[in-house]
């Protein structure tokens, strides 16, 4: 691949060094909080969009009542019945959250009972790890590790 100009990443002959050509274009970053299920989403998108419905109606209300244009009131009246229906969007979201973490095994349960449970899961893994069997299959052949 031949360079434009001389810059970075360009000898002298024009030619990419080997480091640039190797660079990725895009990164895959591992996301920091879980994707939310399917109905919790589509509930939040519906109440997005009625939200910002709302507020365009609102602001549309606002002008024609300045311009005093006889699309004021019908605007008014029009905004007050989208803050009702954008009011019972988010309640729908937290609603189907609610729902959805019940349905589908978020346990609620005391954080000391929730400390026991992971505490004598963690011991499990432990004691499975350390038997002779698991050594063996990992290639371990004999060898002690430092752990």
């Amino acid at each position: 691949m031949r360079g434009v100009g001389p810059g970075p990443g360009t000898v002298g002959s024009g030619v990419m060094t080997d480091v640039a050509e190797r660079r990725e274009l895009w990164v895959e970053e591992p996301a920091k909080r879980r994707r939310m299920p399917d109905p919790v989403r589509t509930a939040a998108v519906r109440a997005v969009l009625i939200t910002a419905v709302t507020l365009i109606q609102a602001m549309v209300a606002v002008l024609c009542t300045l311009a005093d244009s006889w699309l004021a009131f019908p605007m008014v009246l029009s905004s007050v019945a989208s803050t009702v229906v954008a009011t019972w969007g988010v309640l729908d979201v937290w609603v189907t959250r609610q729902v959805w973490n019940q349905r589908h095994g978020v346990v609620s349960v005391p954080a000391s009972t929730a400390r026991r449970l992971r505490k004598e899961r963690r011991r499990a893994r432990r004691t499975a790890r350390r038997t002779p069997e698991s050594i063996r299959r990992h290639g371990a052949a004999g060898r002690l590790t430092h752990t």
